[in-house]
C-alpha cells in the first residue's frame, strides 16, 4: 500500500536571539547613552556570538535607513544627535540674548544648541559669537539641544572679528583676539569699499587652497582700527555684550513719571548724600547717620542706606525686564558705558540726583556701641539727595580740606557718617573678612578719546566706609528675606577647595613658612598669614598666592555663605542700576513685606535658579569684555613708548615664560622664557619659579625686575617686555632641576634631553 504523502513543513520563523534589542530600544538606548561603538551596545545588552552578528545587522539597516548616524569609523548615535561631548562654534544670538552653538565638525546639517549658563564654577571669559568652545551637550525632553559650557577654546574661524589689511597679493582680516591665528582670505567680490584698517565681522567662506588659509565674506563693518575708541567697540563685539534698546523697551522707559508719596514713607527731610567716583555715570545709594535716641542703645548708631528702587519702573515681563535681563548688568569701559537700563532711566528717574525727588528702597539699621547690628527695618520711601560728593571731596573734608560743597554739611552729615563708620569697623575686625591688598587702575580718557594718563586708584577711607554699609545693607536684605520664606539670590563665595589650600601650603613650606595642611580654611587664618609677613621680603607673592588660593564669587539661588566676607548669608541689594541680582532681591522685598504690587512674581520664583546661572554668565562676560578693552587702551598709550624702560613685578610664572606688571601703569606683558639667556629654564610649579637647569638662578612669583618694552600692539592688547635685570640666585634649600644634557656644554640650546626632575618640576619649552 503506497504511503500517505508527508504533511509540508511549516515554514521556518526566524526568531530574534537572546538578548537583542528591538529598534525602538535599541535608540531610546542611543540617545540617552550617547555615541557608542558595536561593542559598547553589545555589551549593555549582554550580547555574544550570534546576537552580536545580528546587532551589527541591525546597526547596518538602522543606519541605511537613516535612524542612525555614523560617526569616525565606529561610533554610533540616534540620527541628528549630538555626542554627550563636543568642541562646537557659538554661531548665533537670538533676540532674548541667548547663544546658539553648532557642533565644529557637524558641518551646516548639525542641530544647533542653546548654550545654557553654567553651573558652579564659572569659566572666566564669557563666550560671543564667533567663539569656540568644549561643551557637554543634554537632550531636552523637547528634543531639543542644550549646550553647557566646559571651556573656551579661543576664537573660532566661523566668525571673526578682525582688522582689514590690504597686502600686494590679496586682502586678508587679521582677527584681533591675540589668542587666535587664523586670517581669513577676502575673494576680490568681497573686497569693494573696505579700506586698510577696517574693523570687521567677518565668516568663513571656504577654502581657499589645500593648506593655506580660509576664503572669508564680510557680514558687517564695525569702525576703524585708528578710532580713539576701537578699544571698547572691539571689546563689545568680541564677547557678544548686548547693545542698545529695542524701541519697545526706550518707549516703556520714556513713559516712566516721576515719584509721588503715594504708597511710601516720606524720607526728604532726611540728609542723605551720595559718595561716588569723581566720574560716576549713575548714583544708586546714599547714606545718612545719626546717634541712636533710644535710651537702651546708649553709644549705638542709626545707619540709613537709601537705593534707588529701580523696581517700581522696570516691571517682571516687560520689555524692559527682559532686556535686562538679557544684559544683567551694565557694562562700564574707560570712554563709555553699555547700560543694563535706557539711559532715561540710569542717569535719569532711578539716579539719586542731587536735589531730586527720588523713589527709593532704603533700610534703616540700628548698631550698638560694640558695632555690631542690632536690629533693621526696610523702608519704601521719597528720598532727596542733599549733596553728591566724589571720593576725594568727602575724603578731604574730613582732612580738614572742606570745599564749598562740603563745608556746610561737615558737621551735621560727614563727621557723622565717618563716627557711625568707625563704630561699624569695630565690628568688622571682629569679623575679620579677608584682607588681600588689591590694586585698581584709572585710565583718563582726554577729549579727543586718546588716553591721556593712566593712575593707580588710591584706596581712601571714604572708600571703606561706603564698601561697609553697602555690605551691612546687603546682609538686612538677605537676613529678611530668609526669614519671610522668600526666594533670593545669594552672591556666594565658596571655601577654598582642599587642593588649592594644598597649593598654597606646598608653596609657603619653600619660604620657611609652616601651614597646618589639615586645618580648615579660615579667613582670620589667611589675615594673620598677610599681617605677618606685609612688612617682609615676600609680602607681594604671599598675597598674590593667597588671591589666587580663592574660589571665584558667582550668584547663586543656594546659599553657599561668603567666605571673603565672612559672612553666613549675602545678598547683592545695592545696585539695581546697574545689577540684575539687586533688582530680584528689591522685588522679593517688596513681595514678602507688602510693599506694592510690583514685587517678585510667581513667574520670577520659577526661573530664579536660571537667572542666577544666566547673571552669573553675564558678569563674566562683562569682566573679561572690560579687562580686554583696558588692556587695548593700555597698550595704546604705551605704543609710542617702545624701547622705554620700566619696572615691574613678576605675576605669573608659566612654562612659557613670565608675566610682569608695571609698576606705574599697572600694564602686564610678557617675556616669553626664549628671551631670558641661553640657559635651559624649568618651570618649578611648586615655587611658582622658573629656574636654570644649570645654575639654578631663579625667576620668582613677586620678583621686581627692569624691563624694556619690546612691542606694543594696541588691536589685540599684547605687550611684549625684554628682561633688564639678572635673575636671582639659587636657592641652596631648594630642590635643585636635574642637568638634562649631560656633557653638553650649553644645554639650553634645545636637542633631547636625558633625566627627569623633581617632582612638582615641570620642562619648559623654548620658543
Amino acid at each position: 500500500m503506497p504511503k500517505p504523502p508527508r504533511a509540508p513543513k511549516p515554514p521556518k520563523t526566524t526568531r530574534p536571539p537572546p538578548g537583542l534589542p528591538d529598534r525602538d530600544t535599541l535608540i531610546a538606548y542611543l540617545r540617552t547613552a550617547g555615541e557608542q561603538d558595536k561593542g559598547d551596545i553589545a555589551r549593555a545588552f549582554g550580547l555574544k556570538g550570534e546576537a552580536r552578528r545580528a546587532l551589527r545587522d541591525m546597526l547596518r539597516t538602522l543606519e541605511a535607513e537613516g535612524a542612525l548616524g555614523k560617526r569616525g569609523r565606529k561610533g554610533f548615535a540616534e540620527a541628528g544627535a549630538l555626542p554627550p561631548v563636543g568642541v562646537a562654534d557659538v554661531v548665533e544670538r537670538d533676540t532674548d540674548g541667548d547663544l546658539y552653538v553648532r557642533l565644529a565638525k557637524g558641518g551646516e546639517d548639525a542641530p544647533l544648541a542653546r548654550l545654557a549658563p553654567a553651573r558652579g564654577e564659572v569659566v572666566a571669559g564669557a563666550p560671543g559669537v564667533g567663539d569656540r568652545l568644549l561643551v557637554h551637550f543634554d537632550r531636552l525632553e523637547t528634543g531639543e539641544f542644550e549646550a553647557r559650557l566646559i571651556k573656551k577654546l579661543g576664537q573660532s574661524a566661523h566668525r571673526i572679528l578682525g582688522v582689514v589689511r590690504k597686502g600686494g597679493r590679496d586682502v586678508r582680516v587679521e582677527p584681533v583676539d591675540r589668542k587666535s591665528k587664523e586670517s581669513l582670505i577676502l575673494p576680490p567680490g568681497e573686497v569693494g569699499k573696505l579700506k586698510d584698517g577696517d574693523l570687521v565681522l567677518a565668516a568663513v567662506g571656504g577654502a581657499a587652497q589645500r593648506y593655506g588659509p580660509k576664503l572669508g565674506k564680510v557680514i558687517e563693518v564695525v569702525g576703524r582700527e585708528d578710532e580713539p575708541r576701537a578699544a571698547s567697540l572691539i571689546a563689545i563685539h568680541s564677547h557678544g555684550i548686548p547693545t542698545g534698546f529695542t524701541p519697545e523697551a526706550e518707549a516703556e522707559a520714556e513713559a516712566a513719571k516721576a515719584p509721588t508719596l503715594a504708597g511710601r514713607e516720606d524720607l526728604r527731610d532726611l540728609p542723605f548724600i551720595t559718595i561716588d567716583p569723581a566720574d560716576a555715570r549713575d548714583h544708586d545709594d546714599a547714606v545718612f547717620a545719626h546717634p541712636d535716641p533710644e535710651p537702651r542703645n546708649v553709644g549705638g548708631w542709626v545707619i540709613w542706606v537709601a537705593i534707588a528702587d529701580v523696581a517700581a519702573y522696570v516691571r517682571s515681563g516687560t520689555a524692559l525686564d527682559r532686556e535686562a535681563r538679557d544684559k544683567s548688568n551694565s557694562v562700564y569701559f574707560p570712554d563709555r558705558v553699555e547700560p543694563m537700563l535706557p539711559e532715561v532711566l540710569s542717569n535719569g528717574l532711578c539716579s539719586l540726583r542731587e536735589g531730586e525727588n527720588r523713589a527709593t528702597m532704603a533700610v534703616r539699621m540700628v548698631f550698638n556701641k560694640a558695632g555690631r547690628k542690632i536690629s533693621h527695618r526696610f523702608v519704601r520711601g521719597l528720598m532727596r539727595s542733599a549733596a553728591k560728593l566724589s571720593y576725594e571731596q568727602a575724603q578731604d573734608a574730613i582732612d580738614g580740606k572742606p570745599d564749598d560743597q562740603t563745608g556746610p554739611i561737615l558737621e551735621g552729615v560727614l563727621q557723622p557718617l565717618w563716627t557711625a563708620y568707625r563704630l561699624m569697623k569695630t565690628g568688622r575686625d571682629d569679623r575679620s573678612p579677608l584682607a588681600i591688598m588689591s590694586e585698581e587702575r584709572r585710565i583718563i580718557i582726554g577729549p579727543d578719546g586718546h588716553v591721556d594718563s593712566i593712575t593707580r586708584r588710591a584706596s581712601l577711607e571714604a572708600h571703606k566706609l561706603i564698601e561697609e554699609m553697602m555690605v551691612q545693607a546687603n546682609v538686612c536684605a538677605a537676613e529678611t528675606l530668609e526669614q519671610k520664606r522668600t526666594p533670593l539670590i545669594y552672591r556666594v563665595h565658596d571655601t577654598p577647595s582642599q587642593e588649592k589650600v594644598q597649593n598654597l601650603a606646598d608653596f609657603l613650606a619653600t619660604l620657611g613658612i609652616n601651614w597646618s595642611k589639615g586645618e580648615a580654611p579660615r579667613t582670620d587664618r589667611f589675615n594673620k598669614l598677610l599681617s605677618e609677613t606685609r612688612d617682609g621680603p615676600n609680602a607681594d607673592i604671599i598675597n598674590e598666592v593667597v588671591l589666587r588660593t580663592q574660589m571665584q564669587a558667582h550668584y547663586s539661588s543656594d546659599n553657599l555663605g561668603h567666605f571673603g566676607l565672612n559672612l553666613d548669608r549675602y545678598a547683592h541689594f545695592t545696585s539695581p542700576i546697574r545689577r540684575y541680582a539687586d533688582l530680584v532681591v528689591h522685588r522679593g522685598l517688596i513681595r514678602a513685606l507688602g510693599l506694592g504690587t510690583d514685587g517678585l512674581t510667581d513667574a520670577d520664583i520659577s526661573q530664579i535658579k536660571d537667572t542666577a546661572e544666566r547673571i552669573t554668565f553675564a558678569e563674566r562676560r562683562a569682566m573679561a569684555a572690560e579687562r580686554d578693552a583696558t588692556d587695548r587702551y593700555v597698550a595704546a598709550f604705551l605704543a609710542d613708548k617702545v624701547g622705554a624702560q620700566f619696572s615691574g613685578r613678576i605675576t605669573g610664572v608659566t612654562r612659557f615664560g613670565l608675566f610682569v606688571r608695571l609698576t606705574d601703569t599697572g600694564a602686564d606683558g610678557l617675556i616669553p622664557i626664549s628671551a631670558l639667556g641661553d640657559e635651559y629654564f624649568v618651570h618649578d610649579d611648586r615655587t611658582h619659579a622658573l629656574v636654570g637647569e644649570r645654575s639654578g638662578a631663579r625667576w620668582p612669583l613677586g620678583m621686581m625686575v627692569e624691563v624694556k618694552l619690546r612691542e606694543a600692539t594696541p588691536i589685540t592688547g599684547g605687550l611684549l617686555f625684554e628682561m633688564l635685570s639678572e635673575p636671582a640666585p639659587a636657592d641652596p634649600n631648594a630642590p635643585r632641576p636635574r642637568l638634562g644634557m649631560r656633557g653638553r656644554k650649553d644645554p639650553g640650546r634645545g636637542g633631547p634631553k636625558r633625566g627627569g626632575a623633581p617632582k612638582g618640576v615641570k620642562k619648559g619649552k623654548r620658543r
